[in-house]
């Protein structure tokens, strides 16, 4: 990293060693912070990791946000409901190569095995909560079932809702087009250059103990307004013991690829910068 730095430098200086990696870090972490700064939507760090058992240095990319993300309009706002369900359509199905994010489909499954031992549907989760619960009828009949839980879902959560773009009025269509392309650019980056890349088998290598953390992520898609129970149950864990918080682990065998992750760090927060665009768009009514 030391040539990266050098390379960045417009003037050359000696430096002891301890006044190099203090400059090398100082100025590492200045160019860093100036491609995050203009992201609002979560607060993000990065970390370099020292590798053992001859694996390479590492950069880990960290979300320090804890949470429901900011919906803006697409929750709170009173454009028509097929509008905000392609909206949210669209960040579900993107956000994750990014962030450490779950969606409602991934709240369900958790609470389908914490309740109903992996059942979906009623007469299912009926059975199980007599079988492995050893609850009366009357007991039951005051549990969440699956059909009550998805009942809870506003409309602008149901993917089957969702405008098709043709539909949706220009400048919410752009904002769209933007952040699937984006997404696009992220997506087809290769995994080894990667800032954004999650591998959990190479992150148990690099942070010894993380597997004791809650494997759930620390953002989600789901509002807290309507599902609390449900996200505080599943959270418990890792309010305990933490949170898998970890965008990326990019690992660094060689120098150059230092310039390959910043520029996949660019993409991620082009990406992200597009999402948070959505989010802040707020349409107006036709």
């Amino acid at each position: 990293m030391g040539r990266w730095v050098s390379a960045r430098e417009a003037t050359s200086k000696r430096y002891t060693r301890v006044g190099a990696r203090k400059r090398i870090e100082q100025v590492f972490n200045a160019a860093v912070l100036e491609i995050l700064e203009p992201i609002e939507l979560v607060d993000l760090r990065v970390a370099v990791l020292v590798g053992e058992d001859d694996n390479p240095p590492a950069i880990a990319l960290v979300c320090e946000t804890l949470g429901q993300l900011d919906l803006g309009w697409i929750e709170t706002g009173d454009a028509p409901i097929p509008w905000r369900a392609a909206a949210y359509a669209a960040l579900g199905e993107t956000l994750g190569t990014a962030l450490p994010v779950f969606g409602y489909q991934d709240l369900f499954d958790e609470i389908s095995m914490y309740y109903w031992d992996g059942e979906i549907d009623d007469e299912s989760a009926r059975r199980s909560l007599a079988a492995y619960q050893g609850l009366s009828a009357e007991e039951i009949e005051e549990q969440t079932l699956p059909s009550e839980m998805n009942a809870r879902r506003p409309d602008w959560m149901i993917g089957a809702n969702a405008a098709k773009p043709a539909c949706l009025p220009k400048e919410l269509a752009q904002a769209l087009h933007r952040l699937r392309d984006a997404h696009k650019a992220l997506e087809h980056l290769a995994s080894d250059r990667n800032a954004w890349h999650f591998d959990s088998d190479a992150l148990y290598e690099y942070v010894p103990g993380i597997e004791e953390c809650s494997s759930l992520p620390p953002l989600t898609l789901v509002p807290f307004e309507e599902f609390a129970r449900e996200l505080d149950d599943v959270a418990r864990h890792g309010m305990e013991m933490g949170f898998m918080d970890f965008c990326g682990l990019c690992p660094l065998p060689e120098v150059s690829r230092i310039d390959a992750w910043f520029a996949s760090l660019r993409l991620g927060v082009q990406f992200l910068l597009a999402a948070q665009d959505l989010v802040r768009l707020d349409p107006p009514n036709p």
